[in-house]
């Protein structure tokens, strides 16, 4: 019965992907990158007599895990061709050019029939899921080939339906995962319940990433101008709730304080709403800042993608977006450059930003007169804002090293 259900949901799924992608340019890209796929992985992987290592991500975040793994893979086994696919067009659009993987395509569907046709053409010598993905078709095919599989960076609640009386079905796909690599220790606890021994703390590989990427920080010669010698909050991936928090709070606050956002989605539209929010302040994009006076302005908007994670390093504060609903956005990169962190209520599927706001780095806050009473305190006491953006600073370093236990993994399968 599970599996009927799962596959009636998988099917259903397709059907509203489908019906709405005239609507929806979401589901427009998902439909169009799908169009032909099988021809094209063929001819892509027709030639190839590498043995091919395939790593498989939701979107961009599990991306943003994969990629330390990918990279660090490569160069530890030079001879191996990286596949890599996406689920969701926010990931494979934004990454399809990725330089460390020889193909990247997005994944068929998960059907038997998908499934196996797949795997004939690829015919992977190892496969690795990033955190949440649990498509029973492609572990069950995988696992009838005796083709090992690793699931990494993985992270489990104990509401999820694994864990449920009624979760039978689901608690055997991860069965069929040769070894997972959790999270943290509730984890372990949580798969260990289900007599899966094949388990063990492997931490997040987003640790790893975040701190090659301060290593290897740019610096942004229009944001340094802009900031010059006042203190910066940086708005990381806002949504329309978090640039009203924002705009109120900064509408009524009288401190020296420059503002540098970047919004989650930069369609001109989206971008002309942000602006409107501040009516009263004097605001420059970034594809317009060039030869300008960047000192008479208050708000700096980022119109671009891919510049945020060098952006914090002009901050002694950042707020992160998507925590009103939409899903809380990168925590790690901002606290990896040492400054007190913000962001809104909705973070409890979380474990960076649980941890951090229980190590008191971060805060939550529920609306701009929080916001306001816990952001003027920092802004006025250098000390304090030190301690705290040292909190999360200290907090990503003594979390670094999943990768190198993702590798130690690979040695099993791979000898």
């Amino acid at each position: 019965m599970g599996r009927l259900i799962y596959d009636l949901g998988i099917w259903v799924y397709s059907i509203v992907i489908y019906v709405v992608s005239p609507f929806n340019q979401k589901a427009k890209k998902f439909l169009k990158g799908r169009k032909n796929l099988f021809p094209h992985i063929s001819s892509k992987l027709k030639d190839n007599k590498k043995p091919v290592a395939w790593y498989h991500c939701a979107s961009l975040g599990e991306f943003e895990q994969a990629r330390p793994v990918i990279e660090a893979f490569k160069e530890k086994y030079p001879a191996y061709f990286i596949l890599l696919t996406f689920f969701s067009p926010s990931g494979y659009e934004v990454r399809k050019n990725y330089p460390h993987a020889d193909f990247i395509t997005y994944l068929p569907i998960d059907t038997s029939f998908n499934a196996k046709k797949f795997l004939a053409i690829t015919k992977p010598a190892i496969a690795f899921f990033v955190k949440y993905e649990f498509w029973f078709h492609y572990l069950n095919q995988l696992n009838i080939r005796k083709i090992p599989v690793i699931s990494f960076s993985t992270i489990f609640r104990n509401n999820q339906v694994y864990f449920k009386s009624y979760g039978g079905f689901h608690a055997n796909i991860l069965r069929l995962f040769s070894y997972i690599l959790v999270q943290d220790k509730q984890s372990e606890s949580l798969v260990k319940s289900l007599d899966i021994d094949q388990v063990a703390i492997g931490g997040d590989t987003r640790f790893d990433r975040v701190k090659s990427i301060v290593d290897a920080k740019k610096d942004i010669e229009i944001a340094q101008k802009f900031k010059q010698n006042s203190l910066t909050l940086v708005v990381g991936s806002s949504w329309p709730p978090d640039i009203e928090l924002i705009a109120n709070f900064y509408a009524s606050f009288a401190g020296n304080l420059k503002l540098i956002i970047a919004p989650h989605e930069i369609e001109e539209q989206k971008l002309q709403k942000t602006e409107a929010a501040f009516p009263q302040k004097k605001i420059i994009r970034y594809s317009k800042a060039e030869n300008q006076d960047l000192s008479v302005y208050d708000i700096l908007i980022i119109d671009n993608i891919g510049m945020l994670s060098s952006l914090y390093q002009y901050g002694e504060f950042a707020y992160i977006g998507g925590a009103f609903g939409t899903g809380l956005h990168n925590t790690l990169e901002a606290a990896t450059y040492g400054i007190p962190i913000f962001f809104g209520p909705q973070y409890s599927k979380f474990k960076e930003a649980i941890d951090l706001v229980k190590l008191k780095g971060a805060c939550s806050v529920e609306n701009s007169d929080t916001f306001t009473t816990r952001f003027s305190y920092l802004f006025e006491d250098a000390e304090a804002r030190q301690k705290i953006g040292e909190i999360c600073k200290t907090y990503v370093m003594k979390n670094i090293g999943g990768t190198h236990k993702v590798l130690d993994l690979c040695k099993k399968y791979l000898s």
